[in-house]
């Protein structure tokens, strides 16, 4: 029996801590292999789910790379897997997985060669195996099963090495790339954000592309759903801030505790559970766009604050009495009158006024109609590709029924809309041609085409004998789902219909049990 020379190795083992590519690595270890093993061919493969992937080969043909190797299927590589060292195939019956595809002869389907192989173990784990074959059948007489061991040692430990750089490289990225996801999102939007033919989609395309191309602090309005987001997306790409994040803050969910924090960022201590110092959405945005929507919903305590940053350009961390500046242009966006809730004490004025240096107003659905049909093509072909569908289709009566609908819901309506009808009229199937009908839509059932109005639907039917207080409730229980339906599931916006307090509509649903 022969050994290996130890300089040989040692290149291996250097080549463990070098600064390569996990390719890289692999494939010096395989040539080195090659080198130092008289063999025709060599394969280093990663075993996933009970499939061995060729990882790198050498001296096979170069389809080997894209074969598939369940283990259960090739009796060789399972008794590798299963052995604790090197497995020699001497005078064996079963077949090599390896036939007719060494590349010296790949006509070689039956042709009796030598076959060893070794597990790849670290750490008590399996992850794949060092096969080797040559086209002699005694071309490992003469070779020390130590030897074998000792590179798939090498290899195993190869292997892990990959892996753990490759965590640590998604690791260290990770924050790169959730402040840069929105910003590859807007891009991929590019062109097509605002979607219409009509002459409402033409000027509010013509609206974004001149706030665009300034660095005014904007104020998009409009009624639920209409898509006031993708207004500011739109305005964000065509700005010269176009290459840097857009951050977007939900006012609505932050709770009046927080939303300071949230904001403004704070320091170790500033508060109870605040064990880290946390930069605040103002910061994260630095030399980009901050996108504060639903602006409405700030709590009024947190409001002086956000002015003086729109006024100075400078932040404060909560428990901080250091001033931070940033270079931010904010977009608010709102369904509400801010007018209205500044004459009722809800909102400041002050700040309304700095928020609104550009108002815009996205229309609502109702008022471009012309568009929904184009609309609609797009969204089923999203829908198509999210559901994994062939081609979809509306038939006539689904286009009717389509256009003589009101989209309390607006454009987000009808996107969810698609989706559901899509997904109604595919009943299963996947890759053929699939015709969404009226009766898919469920218009009906959302209010649409034949159904009762909403005034129907709020009437309260008088029934003698049955208490007046449970009468009141299950009234006010309708009028609660309705306002929920019409304000697409948004607490906020529902309570603004009623006319009633944020606070206050909580309470009567939870009286009520309408949630």
């Amino acid at each position: 029996m022969t050994t290996l020379p130890v300089r040989p190795l040692l290149d291996i083992a250097l080549d463990l801590c070098a600064n390569l590519a996990a390719d890289d690595r692999y494939r010096r270890l395989v040539r080195a292999v090659m080198t130092l093993v008289p063999c025709d061919a060599a394969a280093l493969l990663r075993l996933e789910a009970g499939v061995l992937v060729p990882v790198v080969v050498e001296g096979l043909l170069d389809d080997t790379v894209g074969r598939r190797f369940v283990v259960a299927d090739h009796p060789r590589l399972a008794a590798i897997l299963g052995a604790k060292g090197p497995t020699r195939f001497e005078g064996s019956d079963l077949p090599d997985p390896f036939d007719g595809l060494v590349s010296a002869h790949p006509d070689a389907l039956s042709r009796v060669h030598a076959c060893m192989g070794a597990p790849l173990v670290v750490e008590g784990q399996t992850l794949g195996v060092l096969a080797v074959d040559a086209l002699d059948p005694r071309a490992f007489d003469d070779l020390d099963d130590q030897t074998v061991a000792t590179l798939a040692a090498l290899a195993g430990a190869a292997m892990r090495t990959a892996e753990l750089i490759s965590t640590i490289e998604r690791d260290a990225a990770h924050q790169g790339l959730v402040a840069k996801q929105l910003q590859r999102d807007t891009r991929a939007r590019d062109g097509a954000e605002i979607l219409g033919q009509g002459e409402a989609a033409r000027r509010l395309r013509a609206e974004v592309a001149l706030i665009g191309a300034s660095d005014l602090t904007v104020l998009v309005t409009g009624e639920t759903g209409v898509g006031k987001d993708v207004a500011v997306r739109a305005i964000h790409q065509r700005s010269a801030r176009r290459d840097a994040p857009l951050i977007q803050v939900n006012c609505a969910a932050l709770p009046e505790s927080i939303a300071e924090s949230e904001l403004f960022g704070h320091v170790r201590g500033a508060f109870t559970g605040a064990n880290d110092t946390r930069a605040g959405k103002f910061e994260v945005a630095d030399k980009g766009t901050l996108f504060l929507d639903e602006v409405g919903e700030l709590p009024l305590s947190v409001q002086p604050k956000l002015l003086r940053a729109l006024q100075s350009g400078e932040v404060q961390r909560v428990g901080s009495d250091k001033a931070l500046r940033v270079d931010v242009r904010v977009i608010a966006a709102t369904n509400r009158n801010l007018v209205e809730e500044a004459r009722a004490g809800r909102f400041r004025a002050d700040l309304y006024h700095r928020l609104a240096v550009y108002p815009m107003q996205v229309p609502p659905l109702r008022e471009r109609m012309e568009d929904v049909l184009l609309l609609a093509g797009y969204f089923l072909d999203a829908a198509r590709a999210r559901l994994g569908l062939g081609p979809v289709r509306l038939a006539p009566d689904a286009r009717a029924a389509l256009l003589d609908y009101t989209y309390p819901g607006n454009v987000r309506e009808l996107e969810h809309l698609a989706l559901r009808s899509a997904l109604r009229a595919s009943k299963g199937r996947r890759h053929e041609t699939i015709v969404v009908e009226a009766a898919h839509l469920g218009l009906e059932a959302a209010g649409g085409v034949n159904a009762p109005d909403v005034s129907a639907a709020d009437k309260a039917e008088v029934v003698l004998g049955v208490p007046l207080r449970k009468q009141v409730e299950a009234f006010e229980r309708r009028c609660v789902a309705v306002a929920l339906a019409q304000s697409g599931g948004k607490a906020a916006e529902a309570a603004r219909r009623l006319g009633m307090d944020r606070s206050n509509f909580h309470r009567l649903v939870r009286r009520l049990g309408a949630n």
